[in-house]
């Protein structure tokens, strides 16, 4: 896979997981009356994706082992 193709595809899973995650949290906490609560769930989501995130690079840019040809 082409060092391009892996980058992109590490955005697009991010992009997926932070979607996945911050709409149904903002949608909760706007909506309910108990959703105030889960303003302390927030740091923890966003460390998690940043987490994430560093992850997802870190296997984007990895160089690929040598062949054996």
């Amino acid at each position: 896979m082409a060092p391009n193709a892996r980058l992109l595809l590490a955005v697009a899973i991010w992009l997926i997981a932070a979607t996945g995650v911050v709409l149904p949290l903002v949608w909760l906490i706007n909506t309910r009356d108990w959703g105030v609560v889960l303003m302390l769930v927030v740091p923890f989501a966003v460390y998690g994706l940043l987490r994430l995130g560093r992850a997802l690079e870190g296997w984007a840019r990895a160089t690929p082992p040598p062949s054996s040809h």
